[in-house]
């Protein structure tokens, strides 16, 4: 008796039917698209996440507000190889005098992880 024959008494009586084998086309399928959607989803999200943590109460894409803008942020730090660590320690902790006296207040309720992504999605605002 082969693997299919065992299966399929092992489900007939299940109030599902029978089941049919996963074939590995249909698993590719599924994996392709659950790796798929984790990618574009943060890229997305990121701006939303930005709102959420009220970010954008001091800063906006493109014009300074109380802080720098998001593209001039990006701009300052695009040759800075360790900005998005730097960037994303100020993010949590605060920081002041780097673009004028107004100081950037701590966020705690910034997670590490929010804070990496946020900075990530910033920096690519060029």
């Amino acid at each position: 008796m082969g693997f299919r024959q065992v299966r399929e008494q092992q489900t007939a009586g299940s109030p599902a039917g029978p089941s049919r084998p996963l074939s590995w086309r249909r698993l590719l399928a599924a994996l392709l698209l659950a790796a798929g959607s984790g990618h574009a989803a943060p890229a997305l999200a990121d701006a939303e996440l930005a709102r959420a943590k009220n970010c954008m109460a001091c800063h906006t894409m493109d014009k300074k507000l109380i802080g720098p803008s998001y593209k001039d942020v990006a701009l300052k730090y695009a040759s800075d190889r360790n900005a998005a660590a730097k960037l994303a320690k100020k993010v949590r902790e605060g920081s002041v005098g780097v673009w004028g006296q107004i100081p950037m207040p701590a966020n705690p309720q910034v997670s590490p992880d929010e804070a990496t992504r946020l900075v990530n999605w910033l920096l690519g605002q060029k």
